[in-house]
């Protein structure tokens, strides 16, 4: 049951294996359970990795039942330039319930052509045994994504919130005058990033003002760096209060 309890914590708080080795938690479970044995870090990983098999076979027997899915998909680069191919699978089970699986966020080291990305898809949809059943697949309108969707013959959907994303940036280069905001904008949150002393002074401030401390956000043109953004800054992606971005764990 602690064995349990402890593969659930480390996958849904994507704790390190070597957490088991930390003198406090060692403590704390020796508090909660004198008897327990506290796994070692292989012993962890076995458990872990037993743990996805387990949920990923369930969720293979799952799509097995279903008749259609469709497919989002995306690339994701890093700041250390490691690109990663992520698709999610989608579809309606018996009970008429939209059900959402992220199949995997595969490392992708060659070169991003719509032949190489086409390779992924169907190396993905072959894994989990659908790829007779996939009947669209959405991504952006890069023009790799587009010929690759193209040559597995399915039905492709540009994600329309990239499309509005798109949209509006481009409404906003049109606006010289607001150009100038923005421009400001930026130079004002790149100030407060800098400066220790002036982001401890707008947190007094909003204090004072009896207002949550925010911090201040830099303008991103996509999702990608937006997330980017957030994890090189160590702050939540937007003028928002510190909270976690959830993970996901394939089949989980």
């Amino acid at each position: 049951m602690v064995n349990e309890a402890l593969v659930n914590m480390v996958i849904k708080d994507t704790q390190p294996f070597s957490i088991v080795d930390d003198d406090g938690f060692r403590e704390l479970l020796h508090v909660l359970d004198p008897t327990y044995v506290i796994p070692t870090r292989k012993g962890l990983k076995a458990m872990v990795d037993r743990k996805y098999k387990d949920a990923k076979e369930k969720v293979r027997e799952q799509l097995q039942e279903v008749a259609a899915v469709s497919l989002t998909s995306d690339m994701w680069t890093p700041l250390n330039m490691d690109a990663f191919l992520a698709v999610t699978c989608h579809f309606i089970d018996d009970n008429d319930k939209l059900c959402t699986i992220l199949l995997g966020v595969e490392h992708f080291p060659k070169s991003h052509t719509a032949e190489n990305l086409a390779t992924g898809h169907i190396k993905i949809m072959e894994e989990w045994c659908i790829k007779d059943k996939v009947k669209c697949l959405v991504t952006d309108a890069a023009a790799t994504m587009t010929a690759c969707v193209r040559s597995m013959n399915v039905r492709h959907a540009v994600c329309i919130a990239h499309a509005l994303n798109l949209i509006v940036r481009k409404s906003f280069e049109e606006i010289s005058s607001f150009n100038d905001i923005r421009s400001k904008c930026r130079k004002l949150v790149t100030y407060f990033g800098t400066s220790t002393t002036a982001k401890e002074r707008l947190a007094q401030v909003q204090e004072q003002m009896g207002r949550p401390v925010l911090k201040m956000i830099i303008e991103v043109d996509t999702l990608e760096q937006h997330l980017q953004h957030a994890r090189a800054s160590g702050g939540s992606p937007g003028l928002s209060k510190d909270r976690h971005h959830p993970s996901y764990s394939p089949g989980v």
